[in-house]
């Protein structure tokens, strides 16, 4: 007994063992230590022996070992030895499937990705975290690997098309990076037909000599129903749909009204005529404004729908809210991140009546700085529910019929406007990135289905109430910083020196510089898009300049915010629709009240969720937007459109058309007879024989010879260049001629801030 007191005492992460556990095992650290130690693979009677583990400990240590199965640390041999990882060369990662078959893994550790065959993807799904060993190289000089271990299945069920062929009965995943066909286990169809879309429980995953099978659970329907676009999005990207019992009986019990001992400690703006400023069909209204002129600038009440005081930290609404992180606006559709009676209800800023709200009332000066600012919570009433074609109307037209209807409010939309001057100003002294862009919106049938795309007209009115918004959001970031409250900040860091060279050595070609050096700030992103603003190829060049900045993300620690100059920003303007604003709100609450808040999980873990399930709802939204177009453009089927080159791929090139807002391929075998080299750095594809060259910003005119509902692709063919991104170089002008004549062409959201 002496002999094993002593050596479970030289574990260094006793104490902390202790702390969390009333009868502590060795640590994971010392476990490893011990194995190592022995310089070789070691099995379980030896290591219970080594560590003195007693019988009634024999259970809870297998858990440990089994956990760290999982997170990769140690690993079982073919005789169900115990290894150390790190002495076996095997990397851990993440499987990221391709369409074509083959695969990589994507490393914990940020090392190089990895390629996997064909062969190796036969034992594994998309998403699969495995170890893998480097077994060589491929042709390209890539590291390839072998995969040795799977530690975790990513796919426990998974939508697709149901189809039969010779008796046997298989899905096809509509997620194209599970590229294996599944078998669906006789006697488990759950009544589906060939051809319907369906969900499917996998029963057995794959393995080196097994396809995976699965048993149907949910039959969705046919392929073509309307709607069903959406049903595969949220099942394809594991989007949480439906709310649970526990978190329905929750919302229905909070009183629709307000009640009167939610006032306790708030101050009453009912008097101040506070409107809400949105589009046509928003439903949740999350923010209302209000501003008048004061001494030395104006005064601006941003006042925010206090989400916080009914959805507290660990109970069903929050976690619920956790797991979505944020709504997902498809066309004609809304997945909210809270229940329709909080979302749409009590937390919506809705005309006419009481509603709670976080406040942070500023003092903007007539330069455009915000010089003092508060938070408090407070009562609400807003004035109007008003829209920015409305607000647009109204200042365009103070005397016109309807500022006539609304007169006790026009004046207060003035001196938004008249600060929202003060605030460009400003924005431009930062030297913040103003990317032009087009933002489009489907107008459907009855039916269902697209009717046009058309493109959305960013008035003064949506221009105002973000740089409102940006104002709230920055006092935000300020004030928690300020008071070192750790929070969830959007961070947005600059270019990296590899996306940094690559810019640099394009803008060369146009006889243009981006200034600052190693690291540029936002204003020379801005002083060269002011020097390409008016040129013929403003499109070309900015569209590199935009892919040249990374995406931006949530994450406690704060490097500021690149695209729009801020030293710190964060969200606090849109708690009923995104979880890392309503940690914002708790946080301010906790620092108003003099303490800390302390979320569910950790900072980190939050924001990379937060991050995550933002991406997640980008990924289905523009899956949707995809299965639409695609659906639209098979009544276009040989017509001819003028389009811009919008992105180059070793590949061939994507083609966005102008009237129709639609992308499509034009694939490299359609591009002539020639072997054309594709150079990542100029966005090219050019010819070895012909010198031919095709670039991003190009102006072609393309014909649509396919569409394939089942991948969302649309096939083009090139009809003919109509203008060179380089203004047309010698030798350089010309498309190869088509072989015959074409007909001729037919004629034809929500608010974000960073």
């Amino acid at each position: 007994m002496k002999k094993k007191n002593n050596l479970r005492l030289q574990d260094p992460y006793l104490e902390r063992e202790r702390e969390k556990y009333e009868h502590p095992l060795p640590s994971r650290e010392f476990t490893l230590q011990i194995l190592t130690e022995q310089g070789a693979p070691v099995s379980d009677e030896e290591l219970l022996q080594l560590l003195h583990i007693e019988a009634d400990e024999e259970e809870l240590f297998a858990r440990r070992l089994r956990a760290m199965e999982r997170d990769g640390q140690i690993m079982r041999n073919r005789k169900r030895a115990i290894c150390v990882m790190e002495k076996l060369d095997l990397i851990k990662g993440k499987v990221q499937g391709h369409p074509d078959g083959f695969g990589f893994l994507i490393p914990e550790d940020d090392s190089p990705d990895m390629f996997l065959s064909e062969k190796e993807m036969h034992k594994v799904l998309h998403g699969d975290v495995v170890l893998v060993r480097q077994s060589g190289v491929d042709r390209r000089g890539r590291p390839e690997g072998k995969i040795v271990e799977v530690l975790v299945r990513a796919n426990n069920r998974v939508v697709g098309r149901l189809y039969e062929e010779h008796g046997i009965r298989f899905i096809v995943a509509e997620n194209r990076r599970i590229t294996q066909d599944i078998l669906v286990a006789p006697g488990e169809s759950g009544g589906a037909k060939a051809g319907q879309v369906v969900m499917l429980e996998i029963l057995q995953q794959p393995s080196k000599h097994a396809q995976p099978i699965g048993r149907i659970v949910e039959v969705l329907g046919n392929y073509a129903d309307p709607g069903m676009e959406i049903e595969i999005a949220l099942r394809k990207h594991d989007l949480p749909h439906e709310f649970p019992r526990d978190v329905e009986k929750q919302a229905k019990a909070i009183s629709p009204a307000v009640a009167p001992e939610d006032w306790t400690g708030r101050e009453d703006i009912r008097s101040l005529p506070l409107v809400t400023i949105d589009g046509e069909t928003a439903r949740d209204f999350d923010d209302a404004v209000y501003c008048a002129p004061e001494k030395g600038g104006y005064r601006l009440v941003v006042a925010i729908a206090d989400v916080s005081h009914y959805v507290h930290t660990g109970d069903a609404l929050d976690r619920e809210a956790i797991l979505r992180g944020n709504s997902v606006y498809f066309p004609r559709r809304v997945i909210p991140m809270l229940p329709e009676e909080l979302s749409n209800g009590l937390c919506s800023l809705n005309p006419k009546v009481d509603r709670l709200c976080m406040v942070c009332d500023m003092h903007i000066s007539n330069n455009g700085d915000i010089e003092k600012y508060r938070f408090y919570p407070s009562v609400m009433h807003s004035q109007a529910r008003l829209t920015y074609t409305q607000v647009a109307e109204m200042l365009a037209q103070p005397d016109g019929e309807l500022a006539r209807s609304m007169s006790s409010i026009v004046p207060h939309l003035q001196h938004l406007y008249e600060l929202f001057q003060k605030l460009l100003k400003a924005r431009e002294k930062r030297g913040a990135i103003d990317f032009e862009t087009v933002e489009t919106q489907m107008i459907f049938t009855d039916q269902g289905k697209i009717e046009r795309i058309v493109p959305v007209v960013r008035n003064d009115a949506h221009k105002l109430i973000e740089e409102c918004m940006l104002a709230a959001n920055v006092c935000a970031a300020g004030y928690l910083h300020e008071h070192q409250h750790t929070v969830l900040y959007r961070i947005h860091e600059g270019p990296t020196p590899e996306k940094l060279e690559g810019l640099r050595e394009f803008m060369k070609e146009f006889g243009l510089q981006l200034t600052g050096g190693d690291e540029p700030q936002a204003a020379d992103y801005s002083k060269l898009l002011k020097r390409i603003k008016g040129r013929p190829d403003a499109g070309l060049l900015q569209m590199v300049m935009l892919r040249s900045l990374r995406q931006a993300k949530y994450e406690p620690e704060n490097v500021g915010h690149f695209g729009l100059g801020y030293e710190a920003y964060t969200h606090f303007t849109s708690p009923i629709r995104r979880y890392p604003d309503l940690l914002v709100h708790r946080a301010i609450k906790a620092v108003l009240h003099g303490k800390q808040y302390k979320p569910a999980q950790k900072w980190a873990e939050l924001g990379a969720h937060c991050s995550m399930t933002e991406r997640r709802a980008d990924d289905a939204t523009r899956d949707v937007e995809a299965w639409l177009k695609c659906f639209y453009m098979r009544d276009h089927l040989g017509s001819v459109f003028t389009g811009t080159v919008s992105s180059v791929t070793g590949f061939g090139m994507f083609v966005s058309l102008d009237d129709l807002y639609v992308e499509g391929l034009v694939h490299i075998s359609e591009l002539g007879k020639d072997y054309y080299q594709f150079d990542a750095t100029k966005h090219q594809l050019l010819g070895e024989r012909t010198g031919q060259r095709y670039r991003l910003g190009d102006r072609v005119r393309v014909r649509v010879v396919k569409v394939d509902m089942e991948s969302t692709k649309i096939d083009f063919v090139l009809d003919e260049i109509i203008e060179k991104s380089d203004h047309g170089k010698p030798g350089h002008d010309q498309a190869p001629k088509p072989e015959k004549k074409s007909a001729k062409s037919k004629p034809g959201g929500k608010k974000r801030h960073g």
